[in-house]
């Protein structure tokens, strides 16, 4: 295998972003490694092992030595699906009866459960007793008896993050909050700290059930996703159903969905009709009648009546898997200021361990200083060392973004898009499809020499059997009318088509056309006129040398298209269509809307267009994700219209499930909300550093509030990226 082999690992315990560098670090220096993924929210690990390198066992010992959990691996393939891994059990049982207090991490079997049944909180109560204890023996027994009991709790409770500490410097990594721990530890015991020592140690450990509380809040948001998929359906056999694992289905096999149920697989309705609610999946919150040939998602809800519904996609190639697969992924295509941050955290560590280190040396040496007294603030400034809050700020924030723009539909590739989305400064629309229904529909009907209802009549006779998108419209229309019938119809290439109705040879086709046969007067073309200035597309049914009547077509913007318009005028953006449509249609659909326009365009156009717009700021291309690709690549921002395509999905930037265009505002809100908790998370963790560097040289603050500054600024920072998952991004 000269490419390698393509490996995938379920780890549990990662509580930030810090835990992923550290495994990300350790396992990149085996030899043979490359790819190496870590994501948090998705605990997964990924990478690739090359033909006589490092193998699955070494790369396996490494991350347990870290004191992770790792779940079973995928082998060479990747799935297509996104499993989460609730009930991985363990490749190897020697990792977590001792994690105890580094970053001690749960057992998946943990999960679900109240966080004094984790193995973190047992092991907080545990090291809470042994701090009880000590004080009791010093309350007994004053004097040397209770040093020397604070000395055993603190020696107890700092071994396994000592532990954890020397596995760390063994792969490379001498700068970890394991180390610094330790190191403020046994100093404490040294300058004869014992009790405040065992006390830092205790905080420590109720700081690490903290952050995982909130880790695994977090991961919530994802997890719901993946329990919207009924975990059994009704395989419809002969009609006689059974229940089997959803994850079985396979396309083409039917299943039954009652009233109530959710719908086990994305399929189309063969029999049936029903209220559908697609709240879960896209988030619209109306239910949607929907009936035999129509597409249905996995996860979605059956309101009214029994569904058959036949199978179109296997479980791993579902909406809902392909939306989780999207978030899972997002997560590694890191933000320009996570990148930043990440850089900064890598030599922060280091310079505040030799800040600490001249805190210790130099006012005693240089000054005459009390060497008790400056060790101690050398030590509180150790503690103060950890950049766990920092490097957490970022990826918290855009997981809480990620999992809540999910659930209303609003999908987008990873922090650099969210970055991106929120500096944009103008929104370009394709118009079919995007802010009109991509469908035309008849406006008016015109009677010159027949009645509308008979031009109506005559004209579906006509075009009954064209597969042309305007005799579709007009076949709409005449919905329940008698048709006579037509014979000897033939198309008159690029102008119309004509056929033979109730004895006589009639015609439909452009205004132009029928004036240059000599069938429309001064006066009809002048209603022709009239109705393509507004924007329409204008049919002539002709026959015998006159015209009988005008059919105007137009493909109508969406019913909250002109909101749309409204919101994103509202955050100071400035909205432009780009279409291919005449200059007289673009005008009218523009100006009923609001915005400007570029018309008669072809894909290299717009694509020039959105060079041009891009240079004078930040761009969001907004299409269907198929005919626009180029464009979407182009800009800042691609956004496809799709209710759950694989091309809406897979092809641009970012996806508005739901087809609203007022989804576009509130994916920009929801970017800009971010950005802003991400920087309020910045400064949070930045903020409280320099406030307790400070005030611990300064020795207004000891080893207890140092570490509660760092463990609290790690929860804190986590606890407001959550809010994201409220935020609602439609009311801004």
């Amino acid at each position: 295998m000269n490419e390698g082999e393509h490996c995938e690992w379920a780890v549990t315990g990662m509580d930030c972003a810090a835990c992923a560098t550290k495994i990300r670090d350790a396992v990149g220096r085996l030899p043979g490694v490359s790819d190496v993924s870590v994501t948090v929210m998705g605990e997964k690990l990924k990478l690739t092992l090359a033909p006589g390198g490092a193998g699955r066992d070494e790369v396996a010992t490494v991350v347990t030595a870290l004191g992770y959990g790792l779940g079973p691996g995928k082998g060479a393939s990747r799935p297509k699906g996104f499993v989460l891994p609730e009930k991985a059990p363990h490749d190897h049982d020697h990792d977590h009866d001792h994690a105890a207090l580094g970053h001690v991490h749960d057992d998946p079997a943990d999960r679900g459960k109240g966080w004094y049944q984790t193995a973190k909180g047992r092991l907080a109560i545990f090291t809470a007793l042994l701090l009880a204890g000590a004080w009791g023996v010093g309350l007994l027994f004053p004097g040397q008896a209770g040093t020397w009991a604070f000395v055993a709790a603190c020696l107890i409770g700092v071994a396994p993050v000592a532990q954890r500490a020397f596995a760390a410097l063994r792969l490379g990594q001498p700068f970890t909050i394991e180390s610094l721990m330790t190191l403020a530890a046994i100093g404490a015991l040294f300058i004869g700290a014992a009790e405040e020592a065992a006390l830092v140690v205790f905080l420590f450990a109720v700081g690490e059930v903290l952050e995982g509380v909130a880790a695994n809040k977090a991961r919530d948001g994802i997890r719901a996703l993946a329990n919207l998929v009924p975990k059994t359906a009704l395989l419809d056999e002969g009609g006689n159903p059974r229940e089997v694992a959803a994850d079985t289905l396979i396309p083409g096999q039917r299943v039954l969905v009652r009233p109530g149920d959710r719908i086990p697989a994305d399929g189309e309705i063969v029999e049936g009709i029903s209220g559908i609610d697609e709240s879960p999946v896209t988030g619209e919150s109306v239910p949607k009648s929907r009936g035999p040939g129509e597409p249905v998602f996995a996860g979605s809800i059956n309101t009214e009546a029994a569904l058959r519904i036949r199978v179109t996609k296997a479980a791993a190639d579902n909406t809902i898997s392909r939306i989780i697969r999207l978030v899972e992924e997002a997560e590694e295509a890191r933000a320009p200021t996570e990148r930043f941050i990440d850089r900064f955290s890598r030599w922060y560590m280091p310079l505040i361990t030799g800040l600490a280190a001249l805190v210790v040396l130099v006012p005693p040496l240089g000054l005459g200083g009390d060497w008790d007294t400056w060790i101690y603030r050398g030590l509180a400034l150790l503690l103060i060392g950890c950049p766990c809050a920092l490097v957490i700020s970022v990826p918290a924030s855009i997981a809480s973004a990620l999992a809540s723009g999910a659930k209303r539909g609003l999908l987008m590739k990873g922090g650099a898009v969210i970055e991106a989305a929120a500096k944009v400064t103008q929104v370009a629309f394709d118009k079919t499809g995007t802010l009109t229904h991509g469908r035309p529909v008849v406006t008016d009907l015109v009677a010159l020499t027949l009645p509308e209802a008979e031009v109506l009549r005559l004209a579906a006779a006509v075009e009954a059997g064209s597969g042309h998108p305007l005799a579709q419209a007009i076949l709409r229309k005449a919905e329940g009318v008698a048709l006579p019938e037509a014979t000897g119809a033939r198309a008159i290439a690029g102008k119309g088509v004509s056929a033979s109705v109730e004895g006589r040879v009639l015609t439909i086709a452009s205004p132009r056309f029928a004036a240059e046969q000599g069938a429309l007067t001064a006066e009809g073309a002048a209603e022709a006129r009239a109705l393509e200035e507004a924007g329409k597309t204008v049919a002539v049914l002709f026959g015998g040398g006159a015209a009988l009547g005008l059919i105007a077509l137009r493909d109508e913007p969406r019913a909250d298209a002109s909101e749309a318009v409204q919101q994103l005028r509202a955050l100071g953006l400035t909205p432009t269509i780009l279409t291919g449509d005449n200059p007289r249609t673009a005008a009218a659909i523009a100006a009923s809307l609001g915005t400007g326009f570029r018309a008669e365009m072809l894909p290299e156009d717009k694509l020039v267009a959105i060079r041009e717009m891009a240079a004078q700021g930040g761009v969001m291309m907004v299409g269907d994700g198929i005919n626009d690709a180029p464009a979407l690549k182009q800009a800042n921002v691609g956004v496809a219209m799709g209710s759950g395509t694989d091309v809406a999905l897979e092809t641009a930037d970012a996806a508005i499930l739901r087809d609203r265009v007022t989804d576009i505002a509130a994916t920009i809100r929801l970017a800009r909300a971010t950005m802003g908790n991400i920087r309020q998370n910045v400064t949070l963790a930045l903020g409280l550093k320099a406030v307790f560097l400070v005030t611990s040289v300064l020795g207004m603050t000891g080893l207890w509030i140092a570490i509660l500054a760092d463990t609290g600024a790690t929860v804190l920072v986590t606890l407001n990226a959550l809010r994201l998952l409220r935020y609602d991004p439609e009311r801004g």
